[in-house]
């Protein structure tokens, strides 16, 4: 059994989590057809190391500008 436990402040009044990434733990060039497309391993806030994602660098810049100033 698994028990998620969340600060109240992150949990939205409709009951969903705004996630927000923590820190950086890898990085992955992948090569696709005939282009290299760069991906991250994002560790997201409350979530264990070992439920890091791997995402694109193209789809956090978009969506977290912040996180990579």
């Amino acid at each position: 059994l698994y028990v998620a436990s969340y600060p109240f402040d992150q949990i939205q009044p409709d009951m969903s989590l705004s996630e927000e990434p923590e820190s950086i733990l890898d990085r992955q060039e992948r090569v696709m057809r005939n282009k290299t497309i760069s991906f991250v391993k994002i560790l997201w806030k409350n979530h264990l190391e070992r439920e890091a994602t791997w995402e694109t660098e193209k789809s956090m810049r978009a969506s977290y500008p912040h996180f990579f100033s």
